[in-house]
C-alpha cells in the first residue's frame, strides 16, 4: 500500500505515516510505510536515532551488520492485528566489550512482542487466568508466562530492599510432596519484596545475602510463625531484630491441643452416649467464650459435669487467649507465666507439650503484646498466592509462580489503557 495524503474533517490533509505513528503510540520511532497482510497490518518502522545503540548500556556504538527483517506483535486495533517490521542491526559496544543486537525503543531484547503488548498481557494476567489471556490476545500459554517474567523484571522496584524496618516471613506450599516458596513482606509498604524457592534457614539466608550486611543491621522487627529454621536465620544475620511470633499461631496450637484431648475422650468413652455428646461438641469448645450461644453453654455445662479433664482443657484454651489479649506487657507476662504453671499441672499431655513450646518462644510471643504486630498481612498475601496457584490449576516450577506473586503482590502497577 503506498503512502498518500488524505483529509480528516476540519483538520486538512494528514499523512498516513502520522496517523499510524499516533495509533501505535510508541515514542522514538519513525513510521516508514505499511502493508496489509492476511489478518492485519504490518507497519515498517525504525528508531529515530541514526547510529545503533547498545541494548545493554544504550550508548551509541559502531554498527557491525544488519539482520533480516523481523516482526514484533503490537496491540491490536479492534480485531485487526498489528505487527512492527524492522531489520535490526548488530553493533559492537566498546563499553560492554561485546557485539549484540541494537536497542529498540519498542521492544525488549530477544522478545517478539512490543513493550505495550507485553504490559497489556501482564495486566490481564493480574486479573484472570492464563487461558483467558491466550484467548483474548491470540498467543500461546507459554508466551504469557515468559512475558510475565519480563514485565516483572522490567517493572519491579529496584529499591524494594532498601530501608526495610519491619518484615514478615512465611512459607507457601505450591505443590505436593513438600515444594515450598518463602515469601518476605514489607509491613510498612504492605507488599512482597522477595520470594525464593524452599523454606527454613537455607531459603531465608539467601534473602539476607541479597539484602546485604548493612541493610540487615537496619531491620527492627521480623514476624513469623514458630519455625525454628526462620528463627535461626534471623538470629544469625539480624540478631538485633525483635522476633514476633503471631498470637494466632499460638492460639491455633491451643485449639489443636484441645481437639486432641477431645478425640482422646471420645476413644476412651467408646460407643456410649457420652462419646456421642462429646463428638458433637467440637465447635462449642473451640469458640471464644463471649461468642457462645445458649445451646453452646448447655453443652459446655454438660461436659463440665460429665468429663472434667476436657472442660479443664477448654479453660486452658480460654486462659491462654485472655493472657494474649492483655494490653500491658507486664500483665501478659504475669498471666502467661501463671498459665504455664497451670498447664504443667494439668495432667493433659497435649497442653504440657504446648507449654513446652511456649516456654521455648516466650519472649517472641510477648513481643506481640508490646508491638501489636502480627503476621496477618503475610497470611493474607499467602491466601492471594494460593488463589493465583489455583487459578492456574497449579504450577510445576517455582519460578513461574514467584513471577506471578511479584506481579500481583509486589507493588507493580500497570495501566495499559493510559498513554
Amino acid at each position: 500500500m503506498e503512502l498518500s495524503d488524505f483529509t480528516l474533517a476540519k483538520e486538512g490533509p494528514v499523512r498516513l505515516t502520522t496517523v499510524l505513528k499516533n495509533l501505535l503510540a510508541v515514542t522514538l520511532i519513525f513510521v516508514r510505510g505499511a502493508e496489509f497482510v492476511d489478518g492485519g497490518i504490518v507497519v515498517d518502522v525504525r528508531p529515530t536515532w541514526r547510529r545503533p545503540r547498545c541494548s545493554q548500556c544504550q550508548r551509541p556504538c559502531s554498527g557491525y551488520d544488519t539482520q533480516p527483517p523481523r516482526l514484533w506483535r503490537h496491540l491490536s486495533l479492534g480485531s485487526v492485528r498489528i505487527w512492527l517490521r524492522y531489520a535490526p542491526r548488530r553493533c559492537r559496544c566498546r563499553h560492554c566489550k561485546t557485539t549484540r543486537v541494537e536497542h529498540l525503543p519498542w521492544a525488549a531484547p530477544n522478545s517478539g512482542f512490543t513493550e505495550a503488548f507485553e504490559e497489556m498481557c501482564a495486566y490481564l494476567a493480574q486479573i484472570t487466568d492464563f487461558t483467558s489471556v491466550t484467548k483474548l490476545l491470540g498467543i500461546d500459554w507459554r508466551s504469557v508466562g515468559v512475558i510475565v517474567g519480563r514485565v516483572v523484571e522490567r517493572k519491579l522496584d529496584p529499591s524494594r530492599l532498601k530501608d526495610l524496618r519491619r518484615i514478615g516471613v512465611d512459607e507457601f506450599s505450591y505443590r505436593k510432596r513438600h515444594h515450598y516458596i518463602t515469601i518476605v513482606v514489607d509491613h510498612d509498604r504492605r507488599r512482597v519484596v522477595w520470594s525464593g524457592e524452599g523454606k527454613g534457614a537455607v531459603a531465608l539466608t539467601r534473602f539476607f545475602a541479597q539484602l546485604g550486611p548493612e541493610a540487615c543491621k537496619q531491620l527492627e522487627t521480623v514476624t513469623m510463625d514458630m519455625s525454628a529454621g526462620y528463627r535461626r536465620a534471623v538470629l544469625d544475620h539480624a540478631p538485633q531484630a525483635a522476633i514476633v511470633f503471631d498470637r494466632f499461631h499460638v492460639q491455633k496450637l491451643a485449639g489443636e491441643a484441645l481437639d486432641q484431648v477431645r478425640r482422646q475422650v471420645v476413644r476412651e468413652a467408646g460407643d456410649s452416649e457420652l462419646a456421642r455428646t462429646i463428638k458433637r461438641s467440637r465447635w462449642p469448645l473451640l469458640k471464644n467464650a463471649e461468642d457462645a450461644t445458649k445451646k453452646d453453654a448447655r453443652k459446655l455445662s454438660e461436659i463440665e459435669r460429665s468429663y472434667k479433664p476436657l472442660y479443664r482443657a477448654y479453660l486452658l484454651k480460654e486462659g491462654l487467649r485472655q493472657a494474649l489479649s492483655r494490653r500491658q506487657s507486664w500483665r501478659a507476662r504475669r498471666d502467661l507465666r501463671e498459665w504455664l504453671s497451670w498447664a504443667g499441672r494439668s495432667r493433659l499431655g497435649p497442653f504440657k507439650q504446648l507449654a513446652s513450646t511456649i516456654r521455648k518462644h516466650f519472649e517472641g510471643i510477648l513481643a506481640y503484646i508490646e508491638l501489636r504486630l502480627t503476621n496477618a498481612l503475610v497470611e493474607g498475601i499467602n491466601a492471594k498466592s494460593r488463589m493465583i496457584a489455583r487459578r492456574a490449576y497449579g504450577y510445576h516450577g517455582a519460578q513461574a509462580l514467584m513471577s506471578m506473586i511479584m506481579l500481583c503482590s509486589g507493588g507493580i502497577v500497570l495501566s495499559p489503557a493510559l498513554p
